[in-house]
């Protein structure tokens, strides 16, 4: 890792390899999934760049920006360098952010025999994620039963109107601001959840799950934990009892939380199967036993074939 410090600018620079030494392609990883484009997450138009607004513990948020730095390395910038804690705990957010230390060479010997799947082993399968898990399960719940453009709306008018303002952020809008805390969502009316952010029956959800967490009540956070510490089953089990989460949104959350046993099977994941192998539709057991041989990253393998495509888009 290399820092470089002036007057204007800041920038850290990390080799592109996770801990056993595969690569990290930092193209796919920003175009991992839907969430990753939205507030307060922008990818840049060539898929190269990943603008990020994060918080930072015990200062206020950073917006940074990701790209590569060569074929072998990526590079964070901000503007204002910061002092050395700072900068230390929000290259750490971006670590987290990016799943850097996540270990997929166990998935990579999986797909490097399977034809379909084997360009994952250049480097894909990172999934973007949250600094929080309570992010991840808000956002996740305003992408159930709505169009894309509903989710969009929803999420920006969460981070806009109730998100914390890093330096240089603009008057209006969700750039530039961190994704609200449990206590900010929380202390929002009902009125905002129904008439700023539009979110329909999703409000009530929305507000109870806030509450909760910052209540004390409920400990989200708690879920990102070793598999051998809450197994898939239990982890499942608790994001089934939060308030709107059924088995898509649980599934999705899962995967986000680096848990690929379930796989996301909704109204768009499986058409979009029976297109890329050319049929009308397929049964979802057959679907599971397409990726069974991948154990407990079976969903990240079906997710990864569904997107294959996005990029080149």
């Amino acid at each position: 890792m290399r820092e470089e410090s002036a007057r204007e600018a800041w920038s850290v620079e990390f080799p592109l390899v996770g801990p056993a030494g595969e690569p990290v392609d930092l193209k796919r990883t920003f175009r991992s999934h839907g969430l990753a484009s939205l507030p307060p997450m922008h990818p840049g138009e060539d898929a190269g760049i990943l603008e990020a607004t994060l918080p930072v513990w015990g200062f206020p948020p950073r917006t940074v920006l990701i790209s590569e730095s060569g074929p072998e390395h990526g590079l964070v910038s901000a503007v204002g360098p910061p002092g050395h804690e700072e900068g230390e705990r929000l290259f750490a957010a971006v670590r987290h952010v990016l799943r850097l230390e996540e270990n997929l060479s166990g998935f990579y010997s999986l797909a490097a025999g399977d034809p379909e799947l084997s360009w994952v082993t250049r480097g894909a399968g990172r999934m973007v994620r949250g600094t929080t898990v309570f992010e991840d399960v808000v956002k996740t719940l305003c992408t159930t039963n709505c169009s894309w453009s509903a989710t969009i709306r929803m999420v920006s008018a969460l981070v806009e109107h109730l998100g914390e303002k890093a330096s240089g952020a603009p008057p209006t809008g969700p750039w530039g601001r961190a994704f609200p805390t449990p206590e900010a969502m929380s202390g929002a009316g009902e009125e905002f959840y129904r008439d700023v952010a539009r979110a329909g029956y999703r409000g009530r959800y929305l507000l109870a799950l806030s509450r909760s967490v910052a209540g004390g009540d409920l400990d989200l956070e708690s879920l990102d934990a070793d598999p051998e510490e809450l197994p898939d089953d239990e982890l499942e089990r608790r994001l089934l009892a939060l308030p709107g989460v059924g088995p898509y949104a649980a599934a999705h959350v899962m995967m986000m939380l680096g848990r690929y046993s379930r796989l996301i099977l909704d109204s768009w994941t499986r058409p979009t199967y029976a297109r890329l192998v050319g049929r009308d539709s397929v049964a979802d057991k057959e679907i599971e036993a397409r990726f069974s041989p991948y154990g407990p990253y079976k969903g990240l393998a079906f997710w990864l074939y569904l997107t294959r495509g996005w990029l080149e888009s």
